[in-house]
């Protein structure tokens, strides 16, 4: 899968891989108050559900809500139609987050999931989760803050390539949610589609006189087990969830997956793989161009 990238091009067109594109500027003064905003205590630990899984007993449960997100931002000018289905303008997330909370919604994280899918236990009424991915600054600077407002918690799926550049979180903001109570989960280096996995990639080297090297890569390491540890590393707490990047996954990468130790994979609105279940979780995306109230029936409608 990796033939067709050097070594530094990943460095240089992450951003453009990764969901959508990203905002132009960052307000230092309003990182700077979301980072003691999130100072707070964490929600009361779930002791996870042990023994085997009845994957029949998964697929009968009733799906719950999960809603993803991607940028909190108002729209550009250069944005295009389709990534505008992405990005949630500022005051309409705002909207969205106090109709979940006047609609009796109450946010539930990954452990609380597994347990209800796994052995049937009892969740909040009207539970919901709430997760973003691709490590967007907007998210801890605009969309933790408003939660927090309402008692919410969130799963954050972290592309470790990002950390620390522009317009993203720094590893210190992950620690941060990580510490307040929300989950840190993966969603793999720099976005590349599990489905091109290979364990005998070969990586381009491009010196700096013109010569062209090649060493071999294993994608399945690249892009899972180095974030993995990466994100255990920032949070000191182990990572069980993962996201894949665009939703898109197939069937002959689930086993290998699996034998990774995640718990459960989160995809977009596909229908669920009846031999990995938790492997396969359904999501539906937060579109931007969706009011309150065209949440609100979605939401009710998907699950």
């Amino acid at each position: 899968m990796l033939k067709q990238f050097s070594a530094v091009l990943p460095l240089l067109v992450f951003g453009m891989i990764s969901c959508q594109s990203k905002p132009t500027s960052t307000d230092k003064k309003a990182d700077t108050a979301a980072v003691t905003q999130q100072s707070e205590a964490p929600a009361a630990e779930v002791k996870l559900a042990t023994g085997p899984v009845d994957n029949a007993a998964v697929l009968a449960r009733k799906q719950v809500p999960i809603l993803c997100y991607h940028q909190i931002r108002d729209w550009k000018a250069t944005d295009s139609k389709n990534a505008k289905d992405y990005i949630v303008q500022i005051a309409a997330f705002k909207e969205h987050i106090k109709m979940l909370a006047d609609s009796g919604y109450h946010t539930i994280l990954p452990d609380q999931l597994y347990n209800y899918l796994t052995t049937g236990a009892a969740l909040p009424k009207k539970p919901i989760m709430l997760t973003f991915d691709d490590t967007d600054l907007d998210q801890y600077t605009i969309a933790a803050p408003e939660l927090k407002k309402y008692g919410f918690k969130a799963v954050y799926f972290v592309m470790t390539v990002s950390l620390g550049r522009p317009h993203y979180m720094t590893p210190e903001m992950v620690k941060s949610l990580s510490d307040a109570g929300n989950v840190i989960a993966s969603h793999t280096w720099d976005h590349h589609r599990v489905d091109k996995y290979t364990h005998n990639g070969e990586l381009k080297i491009i010196g700096k006189n013109g010569k062209i090297t090649t060493k071999p890569v294993d994608d399945w390491v690249t892009q899972i087990d180095k974030p993995t540890k990466k994100l255990e590393e920032i949070t000191g707490k182990k990572i069980e969830y993962f996201a894949y990047p665009f939703g898109i996954w197939k069937p002959p990468v689930l086993p290998e997956l699996n034998k990774k130790g995640f718990r459960m994979a989160f995809q977009l609105a596909d229908k669920r793989d009846p031999n990995y279940p938790l492997l396969t979780v359904r999501r539906i995306l937060d579109s931007g161009y969706w009011s309150a109230k065209t949440l609100s029936n979605s939401i009710r409608n998907s699950f």
